[in-house]
């Protein structure tokens, strides 16, 4: 079984593919067991989709992967705490664990406009089962919204 740490490792290198092609700082991997299904990244500036969330994006790749809507059993990496938006569709797709990096917190620090509801509220207030563990590779998930705001023509929130 891949460890979470090594799953963040795969969703931080393609986040900073994402920061190469002049996307915002966010990655986000997918695997079942050893088997990765899904690495992607934040695409909502190429895109112009407010929806194309790394989340989402690696989501939607793993139902294709699996021809499936449900990834029941799945462990997640994600290099920030997922927004209510990415939250509830995890959930939905009824991933087993989520593991994650920066907070919710961070991006806002970063300028990105959160809305100010944690990841594990949301889940207790909605009764979810899904696992969610934060603190993975956190300093080298928040050096991602550091090399981000190094490069001013990235700044699209």
């Amino acid at each position: 079984m891949i460890s979470p740490e090594d799953l963040m490792w795969m969703a931080i290198e393609k986040c900073r593919e994402g920061l190469a092609l002049g996307q915002s700082p966010f990655g986000c991997a997918i695997a079942f067991g050893d088997r990765v299904i899904a690495n992607a990244h934040n695409t909502v500036v190429l895109t112009t989709d407010i929806t194309a969330h790394a989340e989402m994006n690696a989501i939607r790749t793993a139902n294709r992967q699996l021809g499936a809507i449900f990834l029941e059993g799945a462990l997640v990496a994600t290099t920030c705490e997922p927004c209510p938006m990415c939250m509830a569709a995890l959930h939905w797709s009824r991933v087993s664990t989520v593991y994650f990096g920066a907070t919710i917190a961070d991006a806002a620090q970063a300028g990105f406009n959160e809305l100010q509801l944690p990841a594990a509220e949301l889940l207790s207030r909605g009764g979810s089962r899904l696992k969610l563990v934060g603190g993975v590779l956190t300093a080298e998930c928040r050096d991602l919204f550091t090399d981000w705001l190094a490069d001013p023509a990235r700044h699209v929130y």
